[in-house]
């Protein structure tokens, strides 16, 4: 087996998410329900014979990638794969606004609203069952570092109370505009040992938070989580089949140097993988596409991914 040194085993601390991929049955559909509930527009479009790829985000910012699959069938909630995807703004009243506008759509729903000490969420499901948390960070002084770890919890937080106190007196449309990024993405997986072996030995993240019974949480450069895993629901779960859902993570590293860095800790562990010069991309142990890209990924190069 190779070795990797020291300074490889570790993602770069500048690292992000970007935008996430769904395979979709109803492209118009579901294309309608993020602009109406997460003022999220159309950013580009491209046809790949019975495919088409639609890149949706705010401003010029990609949050999500549609892939119309019509022909897949349904995904199973016990396999592998999605458990939510999580949209952050930078601020209470953009959150507040923007929870204001699912809440309002009749296609939403509502899951349920969190303080998790280090961010206060709300959780949503798309209508082909994809799930959704809008969330805001607390300042990163107030988290509680345990050695290693960060201190997290899930408490009650009042969803009305919230509103009543951060929905500004600006047109809410216009606050919930603002820009948001992709802040973590949690997903499903078989057993947590497995997922721990390939998302922080091999892709390079900290675990931050262990604790948590049926739970994992990774990271970056301190933050509390950049992927969170589970087993609540796919506990013993095999390779995923081919259905509707989450079509592949994107996560996104300064520079080519990191790349080279993943592309050795892969080998090290003969995970294979693919390399076009500014993307890696690989398969997690139950058949999960993840994309690890350069910074400044164009909308045409994310359609054509």
């Amino acid at each position: 087996m190779m070795s990797v040194s020291t300074d490889e085993r570790s993602i770069n601390t500048e690292t992000s998410m970007g935008a996430v991929t769904l395979r979709v049955g109803d492209l118009e559909g579901l294309s309608d329900y993020y602009s109406r509930a997460f003022a999220m527009e159309p950013l580009e479009e491209r046809s790949t014979g019975r495919e088409v790829h639609r890149v949706l985000g705010r401003g010029l910012t990609p949050l999500v990638r549609l892939i119309h699959t019509p022909d897949m069938p349904g995904g199973d909630p016990r396999q592998a794969g999605l458990f939510h995807t999580a949209f952050l703004f930078e601020s209470p009243a953009s959150l507040a606004a923007t929870v204001y506008r699912a809440a309002q759509d009749s296609r939403s729903r509502f899951v349920g609203s969190s303080d998790h000490l280090v961010s206060e969420a709300f959780y949503f499901t798309d209508p082909e069952g994809n799930g959704v948390e809008l969330y805001t960070d607390r300042d990163r002084d107030l988290w509680v570092r345990q050695g290693t770890e960060i201190q997290m919890d899930t408490r009650y937080l009042d969803p009305k109370a919230y509103l009543q106190r951060h929905l500004v007196q600006e047109t809410p449309d216009e606050v919930a505009s603002l820009a948001g990024t992709v802040g973590h993405v949690h997903l499903q997986v078989g057993d947590l040992h497995t997922a721990r072996a390939f998302y922080v030995d091999a892709l390079g993240f900290d675990a931050t938070q262990t604790r948590y019974t049926g739970a994992l949480f990774v990271a970056a450069g301190g933050y509390h989580h950049h992927i969170a895993m589970n087993v609540w629901n796919s506990r013993g779960a095999g390779p995923r089949a081919a259905t509707l859902g989450l079509g592949d993570v994107a996560v996104t590293v300064p520079g080519a140097a990191d790349l080279e860095s993943l592309m050795a800790r892969l080998r090290a562990r003969s995970i294979p993988f693919g390399n076009d010069g500014r993307s890696v991309t690989v398969t997690d142990p139950w058949g999960t596409h993840v994309t690890v890209a350069l910074p400044d990924l164009s909308t045409e190069e994310l359609l054509t991914r």
